[in-house]
C-alpha cells in the first residue's frame, strides 16, 4: 500500500514567463502517492506548460519543484534559470513518464524498439528483460499484436497506447498526460481513456491535463481549475461538479465543455 501522506509531486509557486507574457503566475499544487489529478481549462490558461515544467521541457522562472520528496535543484545563468544538476535532472526524467498529444513516437522505430530504446540505453538495463516487459505492456494497452510494425501502420487511438505502454516501461513514480485524446478521432477516444482509467485503478500517481469532463468526474481524486496561469479552484470530483468549484469554473463548464 502507498503511504497517502507521502508527496509524489509538489509545485510552490511556479512562475514561467515567455517574453513578456506571464504564462504560470505562481502556481502552488500537491499530488499525493495515487492520486489521479485532472488539470483542467480553458486553452492558454498555463496547464501543458506546468505540465512540460515538471519535467523540465519548460524550466520555470521561479519556484519549486518536487518530486518524491526530492526538490530539482535550479540556478540563475546570464539572467535564466537552468537546471543546477545535470545527473539529477536525468535521474528525475527517468522517474516521470510524459504521454503527449501527439504521441511523439519515433517514425524510424517499431512499436517494440520504441518501448526498449530508453530503458536499454538511458537505464542500462538488459536488452532481454527490456523486451520481454515491453511485450508484456503492449498486452497490458491491448496492441500486443502490433509490436513489430512502426507507428505510420498505427491507429491513432493504437500509437496513443503505445505511447502510454513507453512511458511505462520506464517505471515511472509519476505519469504526465498532456490531452493524451485531444488529436484522436471521436471513436478512439474510449480505447485510450479505458487504458488510463486502469492504471489509476493500479494506483498509478497521474497528473492528467484533459478536457474529458467525465473522466475527470469519474476516475479523478482531485481536479483543479486553472484559469489565467494560476490556480483559481481545487477540490474533490464531487465538490467541484457539484458545488461549482468557483464562477470561472462554472462558466468554463457552461461554455459547451459539457461532460464528454
Amino acid at each position: 500500500m502507498t503511504d497517502p501522506l507521502k508527496p509524489a509531486v509538489r509545485l510552490t509557486e511556479l512562475r514561467k514567463s515567455f517574453g513578456s507574457f506571464e504564462v504560470l503566475k505562481g502556481i502552488s499544487l500537491e499530488a499525493m502517492e495515487g492520486d489521479v489529478v485532472s488539470i483542467l481549462g480553458s486553452s492558454g490558461s498555463g496547464k501543458s506548460t506546468m505540465l512540460r515544467c515538471i519535467n523540465m521541457l519548460e524550466t520555470p522562472d521561479s519556484g519549486q519543484i518536487e518530486v518524491g520528496r526530492e526538490t530539482i535543484r535550479l540556478t540563475q545563468q546570464r539572467g535564466r534559470t537552468r537546471p543546477a544538476d545535470g545527473r539529477q535532472l536525468q535521474r528525475m526524467r527517468a522517474s516521470i513518464g510524459m504521454v503527449f498529444q501527439s504521441f511523439n513516437l519515433w517514425s524510424h522505430m517499431t512499436i517494440l524498439e520504441n518501448l526498449i530504446e530508453a530503458p536499454i540505453h538511458a537505464q542500462k538495463r538488459p536488452r532481454a528483460d527490456c523486451v520481454e516487459e515491453a511485450e508484456l505492456l503492449l498486452e497490458k494497452v491491448g496492441i500486443a499484436e502490433k509490436r513489430n510494425h512502426y507507428p505510420a501502420h498505427l491507429s491513432g487511438g493504437q500509437q496513443q497506447r503505445a505511447a502510454i505502454a513507453r512511458a511505462l516501461a520506464q517505471h515511472p513514480k509519476v505519469m504526465l498526460f498532456d490531452e493524451p485524446t485531444s488529436a484522436l478521432d471521436p471513436e478512439l477516444v474510449g480505447e485510450v481513456l479505458r487504458v488510463m482509467r486502469a492504471l489509476a485503478e493500479e494506483g498509478r500517481t497521474m497528473l492528467v491535463v484533459t478536457h474529458e469532463m467525465a473522466f475527470a468526474r469519474d476516475v479523478s481524486s482531485k481536479v483543479v481549475f486553472l484559469n489565467k496561469g494560476m490556480v483559481e479552484a481545487e477540490g474533490s470530483p464531487h465538490d467541484m461538479f457539484t458545488a461549482g468549484g468557483s464562477d470561472g469554473f462554472r462558466q468554463f463548464l457552461s461554455g459547451g465543455s459539457g461532460l464528454k
